[in-house]
């Protein structure tokens, strides 16, 4: 039992009682999520802010959102709101939560802006497949000077991703709601891109993930529209080859099991220079090339 001192809960025992919920309903982040869930619990941004005692509202805030998380309900749907890079973004049902990894491929496309900017004094960024927004709001306010484009087709994303650009305030984010492999979509922009950076849904039929919080994520964000997932890649790539201006750089999120047939596909309808980047784990998920100049 938690000790209640005059209505209050102390930090340790709160601590202790979540951690015991989460682990025994088999979450495997249990300490990380702990910590969020005081955090925001409490409306507090770090560990040192939390209270020694949680008053009766945070007390309550934190035993239901435990309870959430203990029927496997996805943390960034507990508490509404996911990290990404220096972003705190909102999160809802219906739309893909981002992951760490992707900040690495949010990076990637930071830095070739930043690289186009101090020889060129601007750049253009294409994000296609942007889901919530977060790789489009990552470079647009990570890289001056830079103006970035996010194409989005389903309703709830592209409400999501046009919410997050509102609260953050970024005005360099062009949101466009259309199908990201469809020649029309974004048509005055061919030939004029620096960098298309892109995280579609590209996991195999056989790879989809079976663990309760994934079934959150929408079918559509995940499945690469063919047993090997290579459908919908392919059909992005051909897209970002036009969007591209010579020497233009394709950056993309993608399966390790895919790196290999992807690089010989960018090389097949004409790009250069392709590799693949490894993800925090080190795990070989991000394809780069080129347009040749």
């Amino acid at each position: 039992m938690s000790a209640q001192v005059e209505g209050q809960w102390g930090l340790h025992e709160a601590r202790a009682w979540a951690r015991a919920r989460l682990d025994e309903a088999g979450v495997d982040s249990v300490d990380a999520d702990v910590r969020e869930l005081l955090e925001w619990a409490c409306d507090v941004t770090t560990q040192w802010d939390l209270p020694t005692v949680l008053d009766p509202e945070q007390a309550e805030k934190l035993r239901g959102g435990v309870a959430e998380r203990a029927l496997r309900i996805p943390l960034q749907h507990v508490t509404g709101r996911m990290f990404f890079r220096s972003l705190v973004l909102t999160a809802m049902p219906g739309v893909f939560i981002v992951r760490p990894e992707t900040e690495v491929l949010a990076g990637l496309a930071i830095d070739e802006a930043r690289s186009v900017v101090g020889s060129r004094g601007e750049a253009r960024v294409v994000d296609l497949c942007t889901g919530s927004g977060a790789i489009a709001l990552a470079v647009a306010t990570e890289a001056a000077r830079t103006e970035v484009w996010a194409v989005e087709k389903e309703p709830d994303p592209f409400a999501l991703a046009c919410h997050n650009r509102d609260r953050i305030g970024a005005r360099g984010v062009h949101l466009e709601r259309g199908d990201a492999t469809n020649p029309a979509t974004l048509h005055f922009l061919n030939g004029l891109v620096d960098v298309v950076v892109t995280n579609p849904p590209y996991v195999p039929a056989d790879e989809m993930p079976t663990q309760p919080e994934a079934s959150a994520d929408p079918h559509s964000a995940l499945y690469g529209g063919s047993e090997d997932g290579l459908d919908i890649p392919a059909r992005i790539i051909r897209r970002a080859l036009t969007l591209l201006r010579p020497g233009g750089l394709l950056l993309m999120e993608h399966s390790p099991s895919q790196d290999e047939a992807l690089r010989a596909y960018v090389t097949s309808v004409g790009m250069v220079d392709a590799a693949t980047e490894a993800d925090l784990a080190g795990r070989m998920r991000f394809l780069r090339a080129r347009v040749p100049r």
